[in-house]
């Protein structure tokens, strides 16, 4: 500006010292207007410039909002990581336990079809599975190897339905009462699992019982039992009346005692002898323990063994449905094993139905059966030692080696006429339902009921002393016009177990069963002067 007007001012001096201050501000003020000039002109040339200016605010906001969302981000992105390492591992969790599902529902599946091949049935929580064989007692429970040894002695090759379930059911620590034909093995069923947890002998008192419902079977389970110990000193004993009167028996030496519940009775009623230790109760033939007479016995006993952590168990070839319901009253989450159908006769005995009309005419079919056809060793059953006694008295001079046996006999004479049928010198035993349960016979042939059975159990467990562990048998059953209002009931048990009825018995009407013992006319044709 100075240089453009310096023409007005030409030979004028100008102090500018004098007006420096003015002239300062003159050039502050021409500055700014050219600056603001510039600034406005810039804005001509550029009119977004200002929004230009707004929206790099804005970029910078947002870069550096975005930043700080990165940063957030990298933080989040490791809580993430850990939120999907632990859904990997549920993810783990539950294939593994699906896969443990699997396998539980395939060993299931397994063990439903190994009880329905052996007709197994089963009902309860948590059941133990059944064994593919004997191996497996020493594989999957730890069974010493005399054992296994005594088993193979005796000839037991392949466990029989009721030792495959009832076994390992015993074995894992849970009661049971179990059904399973005549025959079947439930001897050992029982016992072996109670040495096994036994394990070895020991001094302090009694520690398994078992009740048996006749002195005949709680011998031959006394002897069954010493044979499966044989190897490991057990103290096995037979309670009998010379042991009750030796003194004190809590000073006896006994791992597991065998008893009728009389006598078991008795011992506690005297104090004699201490149950508390009591690891192991066993009802064998327990609906004939359960029968009224017997009742207040056995309630005696259950009473004596009060350990709390007591293994009960029954075994029976028939289990009628109050007898289940007395069961469930002393037992704690019972298991029910079922062999075949309930209450049925084992199908290796071929049953007949004979009609004989009287009994004169029962005695003359019996001696013409036995002069076609005598298969020794035969059993004859009768409904009376009185009937059993006039019996023999007809056929002991008819040149067949026979014997009889009855609540009469001493305990010595019973034992002897029992170990001659077994040692083959008797051909013929004649006998009373006394030793229809539980008694085990090798190789009986045939069975005969000469009196109609009282009951479907009596001829269910009179029967069953024929065709015994896998062996076939034959059953013949006589019965006169007072036995035919009670053929239907018989029939029902016949038909279930394979064996061809008549149809018109089936179509008979069904009697709803009572004791059937009709007074019956004496067996003998002697006449009274001739005895005398």
């Amino acid at each position: 500006m100075e240089d453009g007007a310096s023409f007005l001012f030409a030979g004028t001096s100008f102090n500018k010292k004098k007006y420096a201050s003015e002239i300062a501000r003159f050039k502050e003020k021409k500055e700014t207007e050219n600056k603001v000039d510039y600034l406005s002109s810039f804005e001509r040339e550029n009119p977004d410039s200002e929004e230009a200016t707004v929206s790099t605010k804005k970029r910078k906001r947002r870069q550096a909002a975005s930043e700080a969302v990165e940063g957030f981000n990298v933080f989040k992105s490791s809580k993430k990581t850990s939120v999907v390492s632990e859904e990997n591992k549920t993810d783990e969790e539950e294939d593994k336990l699906s896969k443990e599902k699997k396998k539980l529902n395939r060993k299931l599946e397994a063990d439903s079809i190994l009880r329905k091949k052996y007709n197994i049935h089963v009902s309860g929580n948590n059941i133990a599975a059944p064994l593919k064989s004997f191996a497996e007692l020493s594989s999957v429970y730890g069974c010493e190897s005399y054992l296994l040894q005594n088993f193979a002695k005796l000839g037991f090759k392949e466990p029989t339905p009721i030792q495959r379930q009832a076994i390992p059911i015993l074995l894992s620590g849970r009661e049971c009462f179990a059904c399973a034909p005549t025959g079947s093995g439930k001897t050992l069923a029982f016992a072996s699992p109670m040495l096994m947890k036994l394990k070895h002998a020991s001094t302090e008192g009694v520690r398994a019982v078992i009740l048996c419902p006749t002195r005949e079977l709680a011998a031959q389970t006394t002897r069954e039992c010493k044979m499966l110990s044989e190897g490991n000193k057990f103290y096995i004993k037979l309670l009998t009346k010379k042991l009750i009167r030796s003194g004190d028996l809590s000073k006896l030496r006994c791992d597991i005692l065998i008893s009728t519940p009389l006598r078991l009775r008795s011992a506690i009623k005297k104090k004699k002898l201490d149950l508390s230790r009591v690891e192991y109760l066993v009802l064998d033939e327990s609906d004939k323990l359960f029968e009224l007479g017997l009742i207040k016995q056995i309630d005696a006993v259950v009473k004596a063994c009060s350990n709390p952590s007591i293994i009960r168990s029954l075994f029976s070839a028939t289990l009628p449905d109050s007898v289940e319901e007395l069961a469930r009253t002393i037992m704690h989450d019972a298991v029910r094993v079922i062999i075949g159908r309930k209450n049925t006769a084992s199908d290796s005995v071929n049953q007949k139905l004979v009609f004989a009309g009287t009994e004169e005419g029962k005695l003359l079919a019996l001696r013409q059966s036995f002069q076609e056809k005598l298969n020794p060793p035969v059993l004859i059953f009768v409904q009376s030692k009185e009937r059993a006694k006039e019996l023999y008295e007809e056929l002991k001079f008819d040149n067949i080696r026979v014997s009889v046996i009855h609540s009469d006999l001493s305990e010595i004479q019973r034992e002897n006429v029992v170990n001659d049928f077994r040692a083959g010198k008797t051909w013929v035993l004649i006998a009373t339902d006394v030793i229809a349960r539980g008694m085990d016979f090798k190789g009986v042939n045939c069975v005969i009921n000469y009196d109609f059975p009282d009951s479907a159990a009596a001829y269910i467990h009179r029967i069953g002393r024929s065709g015994r562990a896998g062996r076939t048998g034959e059953a013949i059953t006589f019965y006169t016009e007072d036995d035919v209002p009670f053929l239907r009931n018989i029939a029902n048990v016949m038909s279930a177990s394979g064996c061809e009825v008549p149809s018109w018995i089936m179509a008979m009407r069904k009697l709803r069963w009572k004791k059937h013992r009709p007074k019956r006319e004496s067996i003998l044709t002697i006449p009274d002067n001739a005895e005398d």
